[in-house]
Protein backbone atom coordinates (compact mmCIF):
# COMPACT_ATOMS: atom_id res chain seq x y z
CA UNK A 1 0.00 0.00 0.00
CA UNK A 2 1.42 3.44 -0.98
CA UNK A 3 2.17 5.70 1.97
CA UNK A 4 2.08 9.50 1.80
CA UNK A 5 2.76 12.33 4.21
CA UNK A 6 0.01 13.88 6.32
CA UNK A 7 -0.10 17.01 4.16
CA UNK A 8 -0.44 15.13 0.87
CA UNK A 9 -2.80 12.61 2.49
CA UNK A 10 -5.21 15.33 3.52
CA UNK A 11 -4.97 17.07 0.17
CA UNK A 12 -6.16 13.91 -1.59
CA UNK A 13 -8.65 12.83 1.07
CA UNK A 14 -10.22 15.69 3.00
CA UNK A 15 -13.27 17.18 1.38
CA UNK A 16 -16.25 18.33 3.34
CA UNK A 17 -14.40 18.94 6.59
CA UNK A 18 -15.51 22.58 6.79
CA UNK A 19 -18.54 23.42 8.85
CA UNK A 20 -20.61 26.43 7.75
CA UNK A 21 -20.40 29.02 10.51
CA UNK A 22 -21.17 32.73 10.44
CA UNK A 23 -18.76 35.05 12.19
CA UNK A 24 -21.21 36.32 14.76
CA UNK A 25 -21.52 32.82 16.24
CA UNK A 26 -17.93 32.99 17.43
CA UNK A 27 -19.07 35.05 20.38
CA UNK A 28 -20.96 31.98 21.60
CA UNK A 29 -17.78 29.97 22.20
CA UNK A 30 -17.97 30.38 25.94
CA UNK A 31 -21.43 28.87 26.09
CA UNK A 32 -20.12 25.58 24.70
CA UNK A 33 -17.62 25.04 27.47
CA UNK A 34 -17.75 22.62 30.37
CA UNK A 35 -19.01 23.35 33.94
CA UNK A 36 -17.51 26.09 36.11
CA UNK A 37 -14.76 25.42 38.63
CA UNK A 38 -17.33 25.19 41.42
CA UNK A 39 -19.17 22.44 39.54
CA UNK A 40 -16.10 20.46 38.53
CA UNK A 41 -15.59 16.94 39.83
CA UNK A 42 -12.25 16.19 41.42
CA UNK A 43 -12.19 12.65 40.08
CA UNK A 44 -12.45 11.13 36.63
CA UNK A 45 -15.89 11.45 35.08
CA UNK A 46 -17.28 10.42 31.67
CA UNK A 47 -15.95 12.72 28.94
CA UNK A 48 -18.52 15.24 27.65
CA UNK A 49 -19.18 15.90 24.00
CA UNK A 50 -19.75 19.39 22.57
CA UNK A 51 -23.34 20.50 23.00
CA UNK A 52 -23.92 21.80 19.48
CA UNK A 53 -24.96 19.49 16.63
CA UNK A 54 -22.14 18.04 14.56
CA UNK A 55 -22.50 19.19 10.93
CA UNK A 56 -22.27 16.72 8.10
CA UNK A 57 -19.08 17.14 6.09
CA UNK A 58 -20.25 18.75 2.86
CA UNK A 59 -18.10 21.84 2.25
CA UNK A 60 -14.92 21.39 0.17
CA UNK A 61 -11.75 22.13 2.12
CA UNK A 62 -8.60 21.20 0.23
CA UNK A 63 -9.48 19.12 -2.78
CA UNK A 64 -12.35 17.81 -4.83
CA UNK A 65 -11.99 14.33 -3.38
CA UNK A 66 -15.17 13.47 -1.52
CA UNK A 67 -15.26 11.80 1.86
CA UNK A 68 -18.11 9.27 1.65
CA UNK A 69 -21.12 9.66 3.89
CA UNK A 70 -22.17 6.87 6.22
CA UNK A 71 -24.48 5.49 3.52
CA UNK A 72 -21.68 5.05 1.00
CA UNK A 73 -18.89 2.51 0.88
CA UNK A 74 -15.54 3.76 2.17
CA UNK A 75 -12.72 3.18 -0.32
CA UNK A 76 -9.29 2.23 0.91
CA UNK A 77 -7.09 5.31 0.96
CA UNK A 78 -3.29 5.57 1.22
CA UNK A 79 -2.16 5.36 4.82
CA UNK A 80 -0.47 8.58 5.98
CA UNK A 81 3.22 8.40 6.83
CA UNK A 82 5.66 10.63 8.71
CA UNK A 83 6.72 13.96 7.26
CA UNK A 84 10.06 13.49 5.46
CA UNK A 85 13.13 14.89 7.20
CA UNK A 86 16.34 16.03 5.46
CA UNK A 87 18.73 13.34 4.26
CA UNK A 88 20.88 12.19 7.15
CA UNK A 89 18.61 13.67 9.82
CA UNK A 90 17.36 11.44 12.64
CA UNK A 91 13.86 10.02 12.65
CA UNK A 92 13.50 10.80 16.35
CA UNK A 93 15.27 13.22 18.67
CA UNK A 94 15.53 12.98 22.44
CA UNK A 95 16.68 16.23 24.06
CA UNK A 96 17.58 16.52 27.72
CA UNK A 97 18.22 19.66 29.74
CA UNK A 98 16.78 22.08 32.28
CA UNK A 99 15.32 24.75 29.94
CA UNK A 100 12.19 23.80 27.96
CA UNK A 101 12.63 26.39 25.22
CA UNK A 102 16.22 25.26 24.62
CA UNK A 103 15.02 21.66 24.41
CA UNK A 104 12.47 22.55 21.75
CA UNK A 105 14.86 24.66 19.69
CA UNK A 106 17.72 22.15 19.76
CA UNK A 107 15.48 19.17 19.03
CA UNK A 108 14.05 20.85 15.94
CA UNK A 109 17.49 21.97 14.78
CA UNK A 110 18.52 18.30 14.78
CA UNK A 111 15.55 17.59 12.47
CA UNK A 112 16.51 20.33 10.04
CA UNK A 113 14.75 23.19 11.81
CA UNK A 114 11.09 24.05 12.20
CA UNK A 115 11.10 24.96 8.50
CA UNK A 116 11.20 21.21 7.82
CA UNK A 117 7.59 21.14 8.99
CA UNK A 118 6.29 24.71 8.63
CA UNK A 119 6.45 26.64 5.35
CA UNK A 120 5.92 30.35 4.86
CA UNK A 121 2.29 31.41 5.15
CA UNK A 122 0.98 28.09 6.42
CA UNK A 123 -1.68 27.84 9.11
CA UNK A 124 -0.44 25.93 12.14
CA UNK A 125 -2.51 24.28 14.86
CA UNK A 126 -0.77 23.20 18.07
CA UNK A 127 -2.63 20.72 20.24
CA UNK A 128 -1.26 20.37 23.79
CA UNK A 129 -2.96 18.44 26.60
CA UNK A 130 -5.01 20.93 28.64
CA UNK A 131 -7.41 18.41 30.12
CA UNK A 132 -8.28 20.04 33.45
CA UNK A 133 -8.60 23.48 35.01
CA UNK A 134 -7.69 22.64 38.58
CA UNK A 135 -3.98 21.77 38.35
CA UNK A 136 -1.11 23.86 37.06
CA UNK A 137 1.76 22.38 35.05
CA UNK A 138 3.64 21.24 38.17
CA UNK A 139 1.17 18.36 38.60
CA UNK A 140 2.06 16.96 35.14
CA UNK A 141 -1.55 16.63 34.01
CA UNK A 142 -1.18 19.36 31.38
CA UNK A 143 1.54 20.10 28.85
CA UNK A 144 4.44 22.29 29.97
CA UNK A 145 3.55 25.88 29.00
CA UNK A 146 7.10 26.84 28.04
CA UNK A 147 7.29 23.93 25.60
CA UNK A 148 4.10 25.16 23.93
CA UNK A 149 5.29 28.76 23.91
CA UNK A 150 8.58 27.75 22.28
CA UNK A 151 6.72 25.84 19.55
CA UNK A 152 4.64 28.93 18.81
CA UNK A 153 7.79 31.04 18.59
CA UNK A 154 9.59 28.61 16.27
CA UNK A 155 6.56 28.24 13.99
CA UNK A 156 6.29 32.00 13.58
CA UNK A 157 10.04 32.28 13.01
CA UNK A 158 9.64 29.73 10.22
CA UNK A 159 7.09 32.03 8.57
CA UNK A 160 3.76 30.57 9.68
CA UNK A 161 0.79 32.65 8.61
CA UNK A 162 -1.03 31.88 11.86
CA UNK A 163 -0.49 29.74 14.95
CA UNK A 164 -3.50 28.59 16.97
CA UNK A 165 -3.32 26.56 20.18
CA UNK A 166 -6.34 24.59 21.37
CA UNK A 167 -7.72 21.70 23.42
CA UNK A 168 -11.10 20.71 24.86
CA UNK A 169 -10.82 19.97 28.61
CA UNK A 170 -13.03 17.54 30.47
CA UNK A 171 -12.54 19.27 33.83
CA UNK A 172 -13.49 22.95 33.90
CA UNK A 173 -14.09 25.43 31.11
CA UNK A 174 -11.72 26.03 28.24
CA UNK A 175 -10.92 29.54 29.46
CA UNK A 176 -10.17 28.34 32.99
CA UNK A 177 -8.06 25.43 31.78
CA UNK A 178 -6.11 27.60 29.35
CA UNK A 179 -5.29 30.08 32.12
CA UNK A 180 -4.63 27.70 35.02
CA UNK A 181 -2.31 25.55 32.93
CA UNK A 182 -0.14 28.60 32.20
CA UNK A 183 -0.35 27.85 28.48
CA UNK A 184 -2.47 30.88 27.56
CA UNK A 185 0.14 33.25 29.02
CA UNK A 186 3.02 31.65 27.12
CA UNK A 187 1.14 31.41 23.84
CA UNK A 188 0.20 35.08 23.98
CA UNK A 189 3.74 36.10 24.99
CA UNK A 190 5.12 34.35 21.91
CA UNK A 191 2.64 35.73 19.39
CA UNK A 192 0.18 32.84 19.08
CA UNK A 193 -3.59 32.62 19.56
CA UNK A 194 -5.49 30.54 22.07
CA UNK A 195 -8.50 29.27 20.16
CA UNK A 196 -11.74 27.94 21.65
CA UNK A 197 -13.44 24.83 20.28
CA UNK A 198 -17.19 25.51 19.94
CA UNK A 199 -19.48 22.60 19.16
CA UNK A 200 -20.70 23.93 15.81
CA UNK A 201 -17.19 23.55 14.34
CA UNK A 202 -16.99 19.76 14.67
CA UNK A 203 -17.39 17.99 11.34
CA UNK A 204 -18.82 14.49 10.89
CA UNK A 205 -15.92 12.77 9.11
CA UNK A 206 -15.54 9.32 7.57
CA UNK A 207 -12.40 7.31 8.43
CA UNK A 208 -11.80 5.18 5.33
CA UNK A 209 -8.80 3.30 6.74
CA UNK A 210 -10.30 2.68 10.17
CA UNK A 211 -10.48 -0.97 11.10
CA UNK A 212 -12.95 -0.45 13.94
CA UNK A 213 -13.67 3.30 14.04
CA UNK A 214 -15.39 4.36 10.82
CA UNK A 215 -16.71 7.83 11.56
CA UNK A 216 -16.13 10.62 14.07
CA UNK A 217 -16.86 14.30 14.64
CA UNK A 218 -13.52 16.09 14.29
CA UNK A 219 -12.79 19.75 14.96
CA UNK A 220 -12.76 21.69 11.72
CA UNK A 221 -9.55 23.64 12.38
CA UNK A 222 -7.63 20.38 12.75
CA UNK A 223 -8.90 19.14 9.40
CA UNK A 224 -8.08 22.43 7.68
CA UNK A 225 -4.65 23.01 9.25
CA UNK A 226 -1.65 23.03 6.95
CA UNK A 227 0.47 21.92 9.90
CA UNK A 228 -0.73 20.00 12.96
CA UNK A 229 1.71 19.85 15.89
CA UNK A 230 0.71 17.33 18.55
CA UNK A 231 2.12 18.12 22.02
CA UNK A 232 1.04 15.62 24.68
CA UNK A 233 2.48 15.42 28.14
CA UNK A 234 3.71 11.92 28.96
CA UNK A 235 1.58 10.59 31.80
CA UNK A 236 -0.12 7.60 33.31
CA UNK A 237 -3.67 6.87 32.19
CA UNK A 238 -6.02 4.58 34.08
CA UNK A 239 -7.46 3.01 30.91
CA UNK A 240 -4.98 3.43 28.05
CA UNK A 241 -1.95 2.77 30.26
CA UNK A 242 -0.23 5.96 29.15
CA UNK A 243 -1.28 9.21 27.54
CA UNK A 244 1.16 9.89 24.70
CA UNK A 245 0.83 11.10 21.11
CA UNK A 246 -2.03 8.98 19.81
CA UNK A 247 -4.02 9.28 23.03
CA UNK A 248 -3.71 13.08 22.84
CA UNK A 249 -5.68 13.08 19.58
CA UNK A 250 -8.85 12.46 21.59
CA UNK A 251 -8.94 16.16 22.48
CA UNK A 252 -10.16 17.14 19.00
CA UNK A 253 -13.13 14.79 18.59
CA UNK A 254 -16.72 14.65 19.83
CA UNK A 255 -17.63 11.20 21.11
CA UNK A 256 -14.59 10.39 23.23
CA UNK A 257 -16.32 7.62 25.12
CA UNK A 258 -16.62 5.70 21.84
CA UNK A 259 -12.82 5.53 21.71
CA UNK A 260 -12.74 3.80 25.09
CA UNK A 261 -14.19 0.68 23.50
CA UNK A 262 -11.24 -1.09 21.87
CA UNK A 263 -9.11 1.93 22.69
CA UNK A 264 -5.86 0.76 21.10
CA UNK A 265 -7.29 0.06 17.65
CA UNK A 266 -9.58 3.07 17.67
CA UNK A 267 -6.77 5.47 18.56
CA UNK A 268 -4.76 4.08 15.65
CA UNK A 269 -7.82 4.40 13.41
CA UNK A 270 -8.18 8.05 14.45
CA UNK A 271 -4.53 8.68 13.60
CA UNK A 272 -5.16 7.62 10.01
CA UNK A 273 -7.37 10.68 9.48
CA UNK A 274 -5.58 13.29 11.68
CA UNK A 275 -1.96 12.21 11.50
CA UNK A 276 0.21 14.97 13.05
CA UNK A 277 2.86 16.73 11.02
CA UNK A 278 5.16 16.30 14.02
CA UNK A 279 4.68 14.93 17.53
CA UNK A 280 6.42 16.59 20.48
CA UNK A 281 6.16 14.62 23.72
CA UNK A 282 6.65 16.74 26.81
CA UNK A 283 8.53 14.70 29.40
CA UNK A 284 9.86 17.67 31.35
CA UNK A 285 7.69 16.44 34.22
CA UNK A 286 5.84 13.13 33.85
CA UNK A 287 2.91 11.73 35.83
CA UNK A 288 3.79 8.24 37.01
CA UNK A 289 0.44 7.29 38.58
CA UNK A 290 -3.18 8.35 39.12
CA UNK A 291 -3.57 9.75 35.64
CA UNK A 292 -4.90 11.34 33.66
CA UNK A 293 -5.69 14.11 36.16
CA UNK A 294 -3.22 13.40 38.97
CA UNK A 295 -3.36 15.68 41.98
CA UNK A 296 -0.33 14.70 44.05
CA UNK A 297 3.20 15.94 43.50
CA UNK A 298 4.35 12.58 44.86
CA UNK A 299 3.25 11.07 41.52
CA UNK A 300 5.35 13.50 39.48
CA UNK A 301 8.84 12.71 38.24
CA UNK A 302 11.05 15.44 36.82
CA UNK A 303 12.74 14.16 33.65
CA UNK A 304 13.75 17.36 31.79
CA UNK A 305 13.25 15.48 28.52
CA UNK A 306 11.62 16.19 25.17
CA UNK A 307 10.90 13.61 22.45
CA UNK A 308 10.31 14.90 18.93
CA UNK A 309 9.49 12.92 15.79
CA UNK A 310 7.33 13.19 12.68
CA UNK A 311 6.55 9.49 13.36
CA UNK A 312 3.82 9.36 16.01
CA UNK A 313 4.31 5.63 16.57
CA UNK A 314 8.05 6.08 17.10
CA UNK A 315 7.50 8.98 19.50
CA UNK A 316 5.03 6.97 21.58
CA UNK A 317 7.32 3.95 21.48
CA UNK A 318 10.28 5.80 22.93
CA UNK A 319 8.17 7.65 25.50
CA UNK A 320 6.77 4.37 26.84
CA UNK A 321 10.28 3.38 27.94
CA UNK A 322 10.33 6.32 30.36
CA UNK A 323 7.73 4.41 32.36
CA UNK A 324 9.59 1.08 32.27
CA UNK A 325 7.37 -0.27 29.48
CA UNK A 326 8.10 -1.76 26.08
CA UNK A 327 6.52 -0.07 23.04
CA UNK A 328 4.21 -2.96 22.19
CA UNK A 329 2.90 -2.96 25.76
CA UNK A 330 0.77 -0.06 24.55
CA UNK A 331 -2.20 -1.34 22.54
CA UNK A 332 -2.32 1.73 20.32
CA UNK A 333 1.39 1.44 19.48
CA UNK A 334 0.83 -2.17 18.47
CA UNK A 335 -2.20 -1.26 16.36
CA UNK A 336 -0.40 1.67 14.74
CA UNK A 337 2.57 -0.53 13.91
CA UNK A 338 0.35 -3.18 12.34
CA UNK A 339 -1.40 -0.52 10.23
CA UNK A 340 1.89 0.87 8.93
CA UNK A 341 1.56 4.25 10.63
CA UNK A 342 5.13 4.24 11.91
CA UNK A 343 7.95 2.31 13.53
CA UNK A 344 7.90 0.86 17.04
CA UNK A 345 11.18 -1.09 16.87
CA UNK A 346 13.57 1.39 18.46
CA UNK A 347 16.58 -0.59 17.23
CA UNK A 348 15.51 0.16 13.66
CA UNK A 349 15.14 3.92 14.16
CA UNK A 350 17.70 6.66 13.60
CA UNK A 351 17.64 8.23 17.07
CA UNK A 352 19.71 11.23 18.12
CA UNK A 353 20.04 11.97 21.83
CA UNK A 354 21.31 15.40 22.78
CA UNK A 355 22.08 17.19 26.02
CA UNK A 356 21.22 20.86 26.15
CA UNK A 357 22.83 23.16 28.71
CA UNK A 358 24.20 22.23 32.11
Amino acid sequence: MTKISRRDFLKTLINGAGAVAVSQLLSACATNENPTLEQMPKVNTPLPTPTNPVPTSTTPVRSKTKIPTSTESSPTEPVPSPTPVPVGAPELVVARGPEPEALVRNAFEALGGMQTFVKKGENVVIKPNICVAYHNYEYAATTNPWVVGALVKLALEAGAGSVKVMDFPFGGTQKEAYNVSGIAEQVKANGGEMAYMPGFKYVDTEIPNGKDLKQMGIFDDILKADVFINVPIAKHHNLAGLTLGMKNLMGVITNRTAIHRNIGQRLADLATIIYPTVTVIDAVRILMDHGPTGGSLDDVKKMDTLIVSPDIVAADSYASTLFGKQPLDMSYVQAGTEMGLGKSDLSQLRIEEITVGG
